[in-house]
């Protein structure tokens, strides 16, 4: 997990265990299969994936827990 991903996601979710938590879930969803909302780049991870959909306003917390 890419630490200057996770200083951005962590300005927009204040609350770090909560951050903890929407990421985990979407790697879950991400490895099951579900559709990635960022554009896949080389390199990076499902945890990255899951950092820059938070950072690009792609999940929220409200949108995070409907699965």
């Amino acid at each position: 997990m890419r630490a200057d991903l996770v200083e951005q996601a962590a300005l927009i979710v204040k609350d770090h265990p909560i951050l903890i938590n929407m990421v985990s879930k979407r790697v879950r969803q991400i490895a099951a299969g579900h559709a990635v909302l960022v554009e896949r780049r080389p390199g990076l991870r499902e945890a990255d994936l899951a950092l820059l959909e938070i950072i690009q306003g792609k999940i929220t917390i409200a949108t995070i827990d409907k699965s």
